[in-house]
Formats: structure tokens, sequence, C-alpha cells
């Protein structure tokens, strides 16, 4: 019995395996394509984690400073902040636009005055999934205006934004002015540890069918007449 599921459990992981590798491989695909359109209402119902996320976008329009929300974050750079700003498109609707990070330093847009970009603009870089509820042990605070995950719908809700994309777009690493903020840091990685998980599990069974055979033999030893 143990031996079964053990080996159940090693095909679970191949198949796993192979699920996880297939998925590396389209989002490696989706992050290296041209831009297209990033996506308009029309789309925004069938939208998923799995097929859109990670995919290059593009879009135009005019950047509502007012209204950024900064989030916190751990980047290469060291600690610091998301600079998460909504972007009024020439399609009708918001969406918000991780502009890069900047580190505490930078926080306020007086320190960083000449990145706050005016007028028509166009933003390529990576669509994201909105993460909703907080970071790790910590919950979002609208009211306090602390940030830790980059929660679409309650950041459109607390800056009062209508008509906004269930995503966000990581900006790619298009300098801005005086450097800040400073984008092109997402990163993508995927833990795929399940060849490590099936070879465990059909060691498991293997180790099994090995004991079962050592009890047998015993028994039989014991058995035999002095």
């Amino acid at each position: 019995m143990l031996f079964l599921s053990f080996v159940a459990l090693g095909g679970w992981q191949v198949q796993r395996l192979a699920w996880k590798t297939e998925l590396i491989a389209q989002v490696e695909a989706r992050v290296h394509a041209p831009p297209v359109e990033a996506p308009g209402p029309a789309s925004w119902s069938a939208l998923s984690r799995q097929d859109q996320q990670y995919r290059r976008v593009m879009i135009r329009g005019v950047f509502q400073h007012e209204h950024e929300v900064l989030v916190q974050a751990v980047t290469d750079y060291g600690s610091g902040f998301w600079v998460m700003t909504p972007l009024a498109t020439d399609k009708g609707f918001t969406v918000l636009v991780n502009r890069g990070f900047v580190p505490p330093e930078r926080r306020s847009p007086a320190d960083r005055s000449s990145g706050q970009l005016g007028g028509l603009q166009t933003v390529t870089g990576l669509l994201r999934i909105t993460e909703p509820g907080g970071g790790f042990l910590r919950a979002n605070d609208p009211a306090g205006d602390r940030w830790y995950s980059r929660d679409v719908a309650a950041i459109a809700a607390a800056r009062g934004l209508s008509t906004f994309a269930p995503y966000f777009i990581d900006a790619d690493v298009t300098p801005n002015p005086d450097g800040w903020p400073k984008g092109g840091l997402t990163v993508v990685r995927f833990p795929n540890s399940h060849l490590v998980y099936a070879l465990t599990w059909f060691g498991m069974a293997l180790l099994t069918l090995v004991g079962y055979g050592i009890v047998v033999r015993e028994v039989r030893r014991r058995r035999r007449p002095a």
C-alpha cells in the first residue's frame, strides 16, 4: 500500500514538473515578445493570471501624479517603494503603472520632480495581475496610506478612480529623467522543485520495496527447519 502511494505521489510530481516547465516557457516567450496593446474593458472579464501574467504590453496616456501611491518594496537597490501612478489612457480607462523603485530619500515627489512626466506618454512594460490583501503578515491600510502590496481595486478606491483596469503594468527599463523612479526591476522567477520531489517519492517507494523484501526474507529464514 505504501509502495503504491509513493509511486502515485511521484507520478503526480512528474505531471507537475511538465506543467511548470511549460508555464516557464510560456512566460519567457511573453516577456521577450514584441509589446501588444494593453487589454481594454472588453477583454477584462477574460483576463487570467495563467494566460496574461508577464505579457509585454504598451499603453498611451497622461500620468495622474497627484494620485500616486507608494508601495513598500525590497529590491537589489535596497528597501524603498514602488511608485504606483494612475495613467489616464487615450482609450478612455485608467491603468495603474508601477513606474519603478525609489529609495526612502526619494519618496517625496518634490525630490524627483524631473521624473514627474507630463503630457501624453507611452508606457511599455509587463502586465501584472492585482495583488489583493497586502504583503506577508501585513495588511494594506488605505486609511493610513500604507501599502504592502499592489492591490489595484483598493488603490483605485482610495484614490477615487473610476473605469480602472483590473491589472497594473510594471514599466520597463526606459530611464526617467534624473534616474527615478527606476523601472525594469520585475523579478520573473518560478520555483521548480518538482523533479526533486518526484525523485524523493520514487526513492521512498524503492526503499519501501527493499524493506518489504528484507522482511519477507527474514520471515522465510526463521521458518526454515533447524
